[in-house]
């Protein structure tokens, strides 16, 4: 019908609209992130609601989440129906510890960094900004630097 608007998105509108790249939006889609659907031509369209996940993934890599964590989260709103406010609020409220956890680690960064970078030490074993007492040590040998450090003992 001329002059309808469109009930769906193509690849290009979605990435037009969110921010991401095709690219990008390919990958969510084919780690089960984002949804589309195909036409004839096997064209993906993309329903609006759409654009809500691409903007929360977006925000959720922004604050260091990680795709498993930003999986796990979407996998737990409905797929029947968009996801409500109340949806929305209960998935975020989840990650509130994690999000404190990371404002203090930052701030920590912030108030002692001027002296970390003089102290010299280079020493990523010891180093106590991003391995404070040696926490990784119980990570065992071999490429850790990606992971968070464990709690120490008494951690809740």
């Amino acid at each position: 019908m001329p002059g309808a608007p469109h009930t769906r998105l193509t690849i290009g509108e979605l990435a037009e609209r969110s921010g991401a790249a095709t690219s990008a939006l390919r990958f969510y889609e084919q780690r089960g992130l984002i949804r589309s659907e195909r036409t004839t031509g096997n064209q993906r369209r993309y329903k609006r609601d759409q654009l809500r996940r691409v903007a929360f993934i977006r925000s959720a890599q922004q604050v260091g989440l990680t795709l498993t964590e930003i999986t796990e989260a979407l996998d737990s709103l409905p797929g029947d129906r968009a996801p409500t406010p109340e949806d929305w609020a209960n998935l975020s409220g989840s990650w509130r510890a994690r999000l404190d956890a990371q404002i203090q680690r930052l701030t920590e960064l912030r108030d002692t960094l001027s002296d970390c970078i003089g102290c010299g030490c280079l020493s990523m074993k010891k180093c106590n900004l991003y391995n404070p007492d040696d926490r990784k040590a119980v990570l065992g040998p071999g490429a850790h630097w990606g992971e968070p450090l464990p709690p120490l003992p008494g951690d809740a």
